[in-house]
């Protein structure tokens, strides 16, 4: 693969980094206290009662509803650590596909409100990237580790 200023494995690195980064982004920006409070799932909660899939309805009441402040916990710590994993580069094959469940998970919830596609579409593109093109070959822990 011929490029300009990187090798190929290179510019897919700097697209898992970015990709990272961005995770970091949306841990960094979350209220924290509000977010723990439960504000985020109430809001998840208000958009699955309202759900046009009864399976989407029924999989949010009996999974996350129940541990609202639980939930609120794993969504924002799973944000940190896809960021810290993709930008590291550690454990980076499990970082891709738990980030691109995360943002199917997201689309699946928002399945009627397009607007708010775009960053997750961008991103889970930028997974499956990633991880179809190995992107942990270069710049990784992974790489250093001898992983994957």
């Amino acid at each position: 693969m011929d490029s300009v200023w990187l090798s190929g494995g290179e510019w897919l690195a700097v697209l898992r980094i970015g990709l990272g980064l961005w995770w970091l982004e949306s841990w960094r920006h979350k209220d924290k206290k509000t977010w723990f409070q439960g504000a985020g799932i109430t809001w998840a909660a208000g958009v699955a009662g309202k759900h046009r899939w009864q399976a989407v309805r029924s999989g949010f009441d009996v999974v996350v509803k129940p541990r609202p402040r639980t939930m609120a916990y794993v969504v924002a710590y799973a944000e940190l650590a896809l960021g810290l994993g993709l930008v590291l580069g550690f454990l980076t094959p499990v970082a891709l596909v738990g980030g691109l469940l995360l943002n199917l998970l997201y689309f699946v919830l928002m399945i009627h409100d397009w607007a708010e596609q775009g960053q997750n579409s961008m991103m889970a593109l930028i997974s499956v990237v990633a991880l179809f093109g190995m992107s942990w070959q270069s710049w990784s822990l992974d790489s250093a580790l001898g992983l994957f």
